[in-house]
Parts: structure tokens; sequence; C-alpha cells
């Protein structure tokens, strides 16, 4: 690849959640590791090898973008980010359209147990356009999720509420390359006050 030509995958990072279950906190902003949680995130698909990542606000918007600093990241905000995860979803890979991207590389601003090298696993099996990678847990699909560009309207199309591409996926099984990280990583959310435990 010439040094001037895109890297093919960018990193999306989906942050927009506000909260819910912990009382209205926006995720973006749970403290780890002394700063805002949507730093760490992106920070990890960073050390991953993506060059371009992609980051979809949407509760507290302004204020994550006062608090977190994300150096050189796009950031994408969600007016809809109330719908649940589809509309982030089909907001970051709009705004992924046209950047040159090939693939977009999809993680969950929740989600600290998943660190660089889960996430490089991942990102490693692009193949091409048509590429679909899942991180798996023991053989259960989870995230981070890789979808190529030749996806991405059909993904758009179906991430509906809280679902996200899951449907998409379910559809498309057989074509689904699950890539195992259950040594390297875990995969819990952060959803409630007591998985603010996992915080650090």
């Amino acid at each position: 690849m010439a040094e001037n030509e895109p890297l093919p995958v960018a990193g999306l990072l989906l942050a927009a959640g506000g909260g819910r279950r912990l009382g209205g906190r926006p995720k973006a902003l749970l403290p780890h590791r002394g700063r805002p949680l949507v730093e760490y995130a992106a920070g990890v698909l960073r050390a991953a090898g993506c060059a371009r990542v992609h980051v979809v606000l949407g509760a507290a918007a302004d204020d994550v973008r006062e608090r977190a600093e994300l150096g050189d990241c796009i950031l994408v905000e969600n007016p809809d980010w109330a719908d649940g995860m589809g509309s982030s979803l089909r907001a970051g890979l709009a705004s992924l359209t046209g950047t040159g991207a090939r693939a977009a590389l999809v993680s969950l601003v929740d989600q600290p147990g998943i660190g660089a090298e889960a996430v490089a696993r991942v990102r490693a099996a692009y193949t091409d356009d048509t590429s679909l990678v899942s991180a798996a847990y023991e053989g259960v699909r989870g995230h981070p999720v890789l979808f190529g560009a030749a996806h991405w309207t059909g993904i758009a199309a179906s991430a509906t509420g809280d679902r996200g591409a899951r449907a998409y996926l379910k559809d498309h099984a057989a074509a689904v390359r699950l890539v195992e990280c259950g040594d390297v990583a875990r995969p819990y959310d952060i959803d409630t006050a007591a998985d603010l435990s996992h915080l650090e």
C-alpha cells in the first residue's frame, strides 16, 4: 500500500448512550483510569492500528467535547441517540462514506474489558469490502465487529432500536468470520451501578 493511500479499516466508536440504567449518567463520561471512558475507548482503537477513528456522540455531547481529549478523532453527533444504538450505528457508517475507508471496525464505549489486543485481532481479519468479522468469546459472537463497506447500506437499513447490526449479522451468519478473543479480553458491559466496579 502506498504511503498516501488511506488505510482501509477505520475505527467506529459508539459512545452516544445516556446511561438510563445508571441514573442518566452518560457512558462516555464515566471515569476510567482518571479520564473519561470515551477517551480510553478511542485510544484502544488507535492502539489496535486504526489511523482514522470516528466517535459517535449523543447524550451530553457538548460535555464530552469539552472534557474528553479525543485528539484528531472525527466527532459525529447523533441527534437521535435516544432511539437506541441502531441510530448511532447508522450515523457512524454515514460519516465514513466517502472517506476512503473500506471497512468499519465497530466498538462500544461501555466495554473497557476489551483492549487493543482483541481489537487488533479483529482488524487483522479484514480482507476486502465484503469482510464480515466478529470477535468471539468461547465461540459466542460479541464485539468488536468489522463490516466491509459492501455491507454498510444493508446494515444501516436493518439497524433499529438497540439492536444495531444484530439482525444483519444473524441473516448473514454463514459469511461472518469469528475471531476468538476470550483469552485476551472480557466482554462485560457497563450497564448498571453494579457494573461500575469494573472501572478503574
